[in-house]
């Protein structure tokens, strides 16, 4: 299991964490709301890249909406549904994750 402090997650904003998932070293998004967090595995559904534009940097739209920087694809952050863009209907596939005692555990 992977762990960050709360305090390392600007609230609004998105981390990157490497976590083993299904037994794989994986790229993880957390967005943090509040003493909430979601986490999702950093793979575009359109097309199998990364969304980050430089490791760990993601891109926010006026709308508040995850933005893939090779494609333009739009995510909600509640579920993380696609909502614009080329995977639109698809979904970023979530990852477990806790909030304990100011600690974020991925995985």
């Amino acid at each position: 299991m992977t762990t960050i402090t709360l305090d390392n997650i600007e609230d609004g904003g998105f981390a990157e964490v490497e976590a083993e998932i299904d037994g794989d070293s994986e790229s993880v998004i957390l967005f943090r709301e509040g003493g909430s967090v979601r986490a999702w595995l950093n793979i575009c559904p359109h097309a199998g890249r990364r969304l980050d534009w430089a490791p760990g940097k993601f891109l926010k739209s006026r709308e508040g909406h995850l933005v893939c920087a090779a494609h333009g694809a739009s995510f909600e952050l509640q579920r993380g549904d696609c909502v614009a863009g080329p995977c639109r209907g698809d979904s970023l596939r979530a990852v477990a994750v806790s909030v304990v005692d100011g600690k974020v555990n991925v995985g």
